[in-house]
């Protein structure tokens, strides 16, 4: 059983004093089957992460880059989910910096200047690490961690972080590990005086990568390990798919239609599922509760018979590693009859989640797939923004999986759908035994 990576990282209350040494890696706790809080090392001495009363959390900066004179909403948005994102993986936000920049500081991300201003506020604000909402290179990181002297984590490693604690199934956490390992790859350069962030992995006799041996490991060791432990995923994942694959060949032989349910994260498509097919999906008030699709039949009252099923939630820069590595899982998308795009219409920024998931589903190929927009969440909407929303997208449902307002609607249109796609087979043409079916 592989062991937690966690740094060896004192609470903020106890000394403020840090250096570029306070990041180094040590292993012990618990043993864990994903690494979990394999980018963060988990939380300040004495915290969990499932327990948020008597204990400190972790305290974060939120930092970000915007456009222009910083003053735009499209700051406000980052940081909004940028702090969505920090509380499902159990960090709380101590703060926020803002810098206007055409585009990031190749060194530093942010201005030489910004920086010691950055420090300055991890300081005051006892905060334990810095995120920032951007794919940061090995360099960037390591000169930010230099010049504020505390751990920075980017957007992709947080949300690979949050999805290492939700993965649940064997192939949930192969394809975490996979997507992780490719983050890592080729941010070891730069990161061999501490190997801090080396993800986990049954190599070498049973030991996790980034274990110390006798001496530290040499970087071209770690590569070698990182590489052959995704060789190891990359098959595991395949043969997962390959056996889906069977199953789909098998619905489609007995023309069954596949309807799959999509959308951004926390719009509410388990909650529609379990309305519409019974079923007992997790539902959790955060960002990526539901990672492994999750299928179920379902039958009309006038004998249309279909599969719905709940896939991985997108946000905007969804991590291409993730896409990469959960590409046979995206699939029941790009193959499915048709796509269920769930809105949470209560949203401010429902328009850009509509255009952040047709741009990943064009991504895996499956922009052709026939869509079916569900505006969720109708009960909390408010009025202006629903009247928009129905007018930029007049073909779409209007319900709320929470009260069940609009289901019956929902399930009438899917059937419209879906029967025309599907028309009833005539008993004529049914092939007789040891036949062709007549034309």
């Amino acid at each position: 059983m592989r062991k937690a990576i966690r740094r060896s990282q004192e609470p903020a209350s106890s000394s403020r004093h840090r250096t570029p040494g306070r990041t180094a890696t040590t292993f012990g706790g618990a043993e864990n089957d994903m690494p979990g809080t394999w980018l963060t090392g988990g939380h300040p001495a004495g915290a969990s992460r499932a327990d948020t009363g008597g204990t400190r959390r972790w305290q974060a900066v939120l930092l970000a880059l915007t456009d222009g004179d910083g003053s735009d909403t499209a700051g406000a948005d980052s940081f909004a989910e940028l702090e969505r994102l920090a509380a499902t993986d159990g960090i709380d936000v101590a703060d926020r910096v803002m810098q206007a920049r055409d585009r990031p500081d190749p060194a530093t991300y942010l201005g030489s200047g910004k920086v010691g201003e950055l420090a300055e506020l991890v300081e005051a604000r006892q905060a334990d690490l810095v995120i920032a909402d951007g794919e940061l290179t090995a360099a960037q990181i390591r000169n930010l961690e230099d010049g504020i002297e505390a751990p920075v984590v980017d957007r992709t490693g947080l949300i690979l972080d949050i999805f290492g604690e939700h993965a649940r199934s064997s192939e949930g956490k192969a394809q975490v590990e996979l997507a992780q390992l490719a983050y890592e790859l080729p941010r070891l350069r730069g990161q061999g005086r501490e190997m801090s962030r080396i993800g986990g992995g049954r190599v070498a006799g049973g030991a996790g990568i980034g274990v110390r041996g006798r001496g530290e490991m040499r970087l071209e060791i770690q590569r070698r390990h990182l590489r052959r432990r995704m060789r190891t995923l990359r098959e595991q994942v395949r043969r997962t798919a390959r056996r889906r694959e069977v199953t789909r060949g098998r619905r489609m032989r007995d023309r069954v239609p596949s309807v799959a349910i999509t959308g951004y994260t926390n719009a509410g498509k388990s909650v529609l599922l379990n309305r519409l097919a019974g079923a007992d999906a997790e539902v959790a008030d955060v960002l990526f509760a539901t990672l492994d699709p999750l299928v179920r039949q379902v039958r009309s009252p006038d004998g249309l018979t279909y599969t719905l099923t709940d896939t991985v939630g997108f946000v905007r820069r969804l991590p291409h590693q993730l896409v990469d590595a959960f590409r046979s899982t995206l699939e029941e998308v790009a193959r499915a009859d048709l796509a269920l795009h769930v809105v949470d219409a209560s949203s401010a920024q429902a328009t850009q989640h509509i255009t952040a998931v047709r741009g990943v589903l064009k991504e895996i190929g499956a922009q052709d797939v026939p869509e079916l927009l569900v505006l969720n969440k109708a009960d909390l909407a408010e009025p202006e923004q629903m009247t928009t929303l129905r007018r930029l997208h007049p073909g779409a449902v209007v319900v709320s999986a929470r009260t069940g307002e609009g289901l019956d609607n929902l399930r009438k249109a899917l059937r419209h759908r879906l029967s025309a796609q599907f028309p009833p087979v005539p008993a004529h043409t049914a092939t007789p035994a040891g036949g062709e079916g007549s034309m």
